[in-house]
């Protein structure tokens, strides 16, 4: 299977170079922000562009999706950013699992400007977040489900958060939501296309289908679709499996793969697959924390 058209994946939009200036311009007026990444893939989903950005900026890594993402591979990567100096939270903003936790680092964050505001006498001092990530992490998930209703745009594609917007969350706890980003050269493009962080209509989904099939354990395809795969067995033969098992045919009888991958993709973005993580750090799990460099 050739699969260099998808490893060399470039999709970037002009509404992104703009999102990029309207960060860098409201960057001044937060105080803390909020790196969204992708749990299955938080190497992957994670933009250069926002480390240069952030890099005199408080900042707290939230893994979300964290629920997709295999329960070993979470706390590989936390321990892995954590090792970096970050504050890290691990989320599920579909299900709200973790959010206290994004707001009360950021507040754990922000103590000294708050104790000296209130030393001076203001009885609110307001702290103010940035959330950022790449398109379809989840930000206007996490926005909703802070503010208990739908006041951020939410869908399961990726591009829908056009321009900033400001939502306050409590009476001294503010959010700006921005559009999700990539950068001109994305590595890790392929795990952003599998995921979802990067339009379907541009890709070839069979050829992406059996990359994802080739990253995957077939014990979760067994237990998915009722039928166990020989090991030895490629991609092809499996998604041709999955075609036969499903029923999915074109109208000379013939296999419809492309159905057949558009849908074996759906279901491992919702989860149906099994809990799986695409890539892992480097990480001794057995090691005790050492002391962490500081924050911002």
């Amino acid at each position: 299977m050739d699969k260099s058209d998808l490893t060399k994946i470039q999709w970037y939009p002009g509404h992104m170079t703009k999102a990029l200036r309207m960060m860098r311009e409201n960057l001044q007026l937060v105080d803390v922000l909020i790196e969204l990444l992708d749990a299955r893939i938080p190497n992957s989903s994670k933009n250069p562009d926002i480390d240069e950005l952030a890099k005199n900026k408080k900042r707290i890594v939230v893994l979300n999706k964290a629920d997709l993402a295999d329960e070993k591979g979470n706390m590989a990567w936390k321990a892995h950013y954590e090792k970096l100096g970050f504050e890290v939270a691990v989320t599920n903003a579909n299900g709200g699992a973790g959010l206290k936790q994004v707001e009360a680092l950021a507040r754990q964050l922000m103590a000294e400007k708050i104790a000296r505001g209130k030393a001076r006498g203001r009885l609110i001092v307001p702290i103010r977040a940035m959330i950022v990530g790449v398109p379809n992490v989840g930000k206007s998930t996490m926005i909703n489900r802070y503010a208990g209703k739908n006041m951020a745009k939410v869908a399961d594609k990726p591009g829908v958060t056009k321009g900033k917007q400001w939502i306050n969350i409590s009476k001294d706890f503010e959010l700006l939501d921005t559009p999700g980003i990539l950068w001109p050269k994305v590595d890790g493009g392929l795990n952003l296309a599998i995921t979802g962080a990067i339009n379907d209509n541009i890709l070839d989904r069979e050829k992406l289908a059996l990359a994802l099939i080739e990253k995957m354990s077939y014990d979760n395809i067994a237990e998915r679709y009722k039928f166990q795969p020989h090991p030895e067995d490629t991609p092809d033969q499996v998604l041709l499996k999955i075609s036969e098992v499903r029923g999915f045919k074109l109208k000379d009888g013939g296999a419809d793969l492309l159905r057949t991958a558009v849908i074996f993709l759906d279901e491992y973005r919702g989860g149906k697959l099994g809990r799986l993580t695409l890539e892992k750090p480097q990480v001794n799990l057995d090691e005790e924390p050492g002391e962490q460099p500081q924050n911002g």
